[in-house]
């Protein structure tokens, strides 16, 4: 059966796209089939993995039906047929992965998804959306005999996210080391609790259990927090951001795991220290690779594969990119065994 990973923040410009597209590339390069899904009406990953420069190549996917909305539409949209598998984008360098496209309009859904997961009188007439979104991806993956899907999701607090992260098997919290990702954390300490009580509540109405697609009962786990784009002097992180960094694992350490905690929501300590995950629950650490990384969007490759040709670089300035390029995909091989070992 497929491993949903939902990577999500609600605080933005935390690396959830590259950090998505780079890992579900690793994953594929070990042998494992991945759907990347971007469920971002953002569409940054969709146009990472597509690369399209004019309009028309992307209405081209579009009027196939081949991102999410149209998946979704006959659900949301009360069309005369029952939602199946999206033919997913195969990823043409490699084997193994694929791209379920994102689109704009997905944000039209937010409203009548957010009203059916108020669980109440309206819930009769809208029975069937809760349980849509992981239907779908579950039909998804078994036409494309998926291992994992990958869920890069928008930096907000909406009911789709609520439903996307509540329905995912795992996920994982990408943080930059600032202020704001400490809010962020001490947020979420409060919100996903929420979250899962009321999931566990949708997943025990019989309304729910009965739907064309019922709502699954699912106890998403805590892989753990990922800490990056942070610079470095004489190969540490610079003072200031090291005392963010050990700020945001004290957060997770400290509020956000114990509550995670009393829901179930974690695996037992034990199983995190089998993979060298301290207590800190911090999966990797990655210093920024600026250059690297728009270079890795300008061609629509991971950071860890771009030849000497697509860096443009000779030299001295070759030879410091290579070395920086290692670091990165020593830094995503080890975070790609820590995920297939917890999983």
């Amino acid at each position: 059966m497929v491993k949903k990973i939902a990577l999500f923040n609600h605080k933005g410009g935390v690396s959830k796209t590259t950090t998505t597209f780079n890992l579900g590339w690793m994953l594929a390069v070990l042998g494992k089939r991945v759907i990347l899904v971007d469920t971002d009406p953002q569409c940054n990953l969709t146009g990472m993995v597509l690369g399209f420069s004019t309009k028309k190549q992307l209405e081209e996917v579009y009027s196939k039906n081949q991102h999410i909305k149209a998946g979704l539409a006959p659900a949301f949209e009360s069309q005369p047929k029952l939602i199946d598998a999206v033919e997913c984008i195969p990823i043409e360098r490699q084997e193994g992965l694929f791209l379920l496209p994102g689109h704009v309009g997905l944000a039209e859904y937010e409203v009548t998804l957010g009203i059916a997961q108020e669980l109440s009188g309206s819930i009769q007439t809208l029975k069937n959306i809760p349980g849509s979104i992981s239907y779908l991806l579950e039909k998804t993956a078994q036409k494309f005999a998926a291992d994992y899907i990958l869920i890069d999701m928008s930096p907000s607090l909406s009911s789709i996210n609520q439903n996307l992260l509540m329905t995912s098997n795992y996920f994982i919290i990408p943080t930059i080391p600032d202020f704001f990702s400490i809010m962020a954390i001490d947020s979420l300490a409060t919100i996903l609790p929420k979250w899962y009580q009321w999931a566990k509540k949708a997943s025990e109405l019989p309304i729910l259990k009965e739907a064309v697609y019922p709502f699954p009962k699912v106890t998403p786990l805590f892989l753990g927090t990922i800490i990056q784009n942070y610079p470095v002097r004489n190969q540490k992180p610079s003072v200031a951001f090291k005392k963010w960094m050990d700020d945001i694992k004290g957060a997770i350490q400290d509020r956000l795991f114990p509550e995670l905690s009393r829901e179930s929501m974690v695996f037992p300590p034990k199983v995190y220290s089998a993979q060298g995950i301290e207590n800190d629950f911090c999966l990797i650490e990655m210093s920024a690779f600026n250059s690297l990384v728009a270079m890795s969007q300008k061609c629509q490759t991971p950071v860890f594969d771009l030849n000497d040709t697509q860096m443009q670089r000779t030299g001295d300035h070759l030879k410091n990119t290579l070395e920086s390029q290692e670091k990165f995909k020593e830094s995503f091989s080890k975070l790609a065994d820590k995920v297939i070992n917890l999983t």
